[in-house]
């Protein structure tokens, strides 16, 4: 049992009861004292203020009673930028808050890619003022068109002609202020370069798309070392530029996996990056054998950490808490109760209002039917799908279910298993309804 005074107070900007079993699980945990700081509505409803968010989160830390050890976040905008900024008040370690900027505007982190590497695709701005917005002289269909900064590709469209990107761009006019604007306000605090001047950040991009599997790398950054500890497959439904299943181990080649730590590690030193964690996704074609950079997340993926409990022994959490706390960030290896272990989004591709939402006592019963299984619906009895937030651009999510097991076969099983347990069905949307 730990002496009282050697427990540490660690903040989680956007604590959320989906993540707190994971952050529970990692091996200084029982060391540590979790608060919650900013609830994930105050961070996603809407367009937030940031320096409302500021304000509420410093009222909070002012009046908290004992040291404050650590102030961390696994979640994108606006919470990758919160850290470094209430780091830097607050005397925690965090990566600086350009770094992060950098990674998280789409066009700026192109800039900065481009000095180290030719592993991307060939990218422009694209203006929205204009009455007749064209792609960029160099970029060429087909092409994803989306903002500098969206929440899990919202506004991200993948277009094939001229009729389909102006739709694109139109229905990108009308969205990009939600975040937009409040990204301003973190771009306001920086001195930017040349390259950037005029830019700001309700921009949008346009990039010639990339073809092939989709990769997630993770790693950190500890005193100028870039380390990478895993590697993921991102597996799409078919036809579909939708997420099916994140997978680890990758099943990737040894030659391309290292391919992608050199991009990685020249990348992340570019940008600035160091004591963070950080998760990078690219395309890697077989045909070709080349790998393409898609984006870089100034965080480690929380979606991730399941996966890495399971095959590794702790979740990917670990990490950030070590470099959080001072203290040594190294993931073990392979030292989990499974071979791999794989993150399935159940999604649903056209509109309709959710039935049979399962409880809490039902979970926990197809939870207990199978070792290695967790499972987290995210919608709620009666929700229309449509009215959903921070969804892509083409399905809806109804839940996420994590399996461990020791070939690809026993992991699809026990996913089916839990889809046909869930039980949910769907009624005609309200919208689509003809009508009287």
């Amino acid at each position: 049992m730990s002496d009282v005074n050697d427990v540490k107070n660690v903040f989680v900007i956007g604590l959320d009861d989906a993540n707190l079993p994971t952050l529970e699980a990692a091996p200084a945990a029982k060391s540590l004292r979790y608060h919650p700081l900013l609830t994930v509505e105050e961070l996603q409803g809407g367009e937030v203020s940031v320096p409302e968010l500021i304000d509420k989160a410093r009222a909070v830390l002012d009046a908290f009673d004992g040291s404050i050890d650590a102030i961390v976040g696994y979640w994108d905008f606006p919470v990758s930028t919160l850290v470094p900024i209430l780091a830097e008040r607050y005397g925690t370690r965090s990566t600086g808050l350009e770094s992060v900027v950098k990674c998280e505007h789409k066009y700026w982190s192109r800039l900065e890619q481009q000095k180290v590497t030719d592993r991307h695709p060939r990218f422009g701005r694209v203006d929205l003022d204009t009455d007749d917005p064209k792609p960029p002289e160099n970029v060429r269909f087909p092409m994803w068109v989306k903002p500098a900064l969206s929440y899990s590709s919202e506004l991200a469209f993948g277009v094939k002609d001229m009729d389909e990107f102006r739709d694109a761009v139109r229905q990108i006019r009308e969205g990009i202020s939600r975040v937009g604007r409040p990204f301003e306000y973190i771009l306001d605090q920086l001195e930017l370069p040349p390259e950037m001047d005029g830019v700001g950040a309700q921009v949008c991009l346009a990039e010639e798309a990339m073809t092939g599997l989709q990769v997630a790398v993770e790693g950190y950054v500890h005193k100028g070392e870039v380390t990478v500890y895993g590697v993921l497959d991102s597996i799409n439904y078919p036809g579909t530029s939708s997420f099916q299943r994140h997978q680890y181990p990758s099943t990737l080649p040894p030659p391309v996996i290292a391919q992608l730590h050199d991009v990685t590690e020249r990348t992340m030193r570019q940008i600035g990056f160091d004591e963070a964690t950080f998760s990078v996704e690219y395309f890697y074609d077989p045909k070709t054998q080349e790998i393409n950079l898609l984006e870089i997340n100034p965080r480690h993926s929380q979606s991730h950490a399941e996966l890495f409990q399971y095959v590794d022994g702790v979740p990917n959490h670990h990490s950030m808490l070590g470099l959080a706390l001072g203290e040594d960030p190294r993931m073990p290896q392979r030292e989990g109760p499974y071979a791999m272990a794989a993150k399935w989004y159940y999604r649903w591709f056209t509109d309709g209002v959710v039935r049979n939402v399962p409880s809490a006592e039902d979970l926990a019963r197809i939870e207990n039917e199978a070792d290695g299984v967790r499972v987290d619906v995210t919608t709620e009895e009666g929700q229309v799908l449509s009215d959903l937030s921070q969804q892509d651009s083409y399905s809806y999510e109804l839940a996420h279910v994590f399996t461990g097991g020791n070939s690809e076969k026993e992991l699809r099983e026990k996913y089916d298993h839990c889809v046909a347990a869930l039980g949910l069905t769907f009624d005609e949307s309200p919208q689509e309804r003809p009508h009287d």
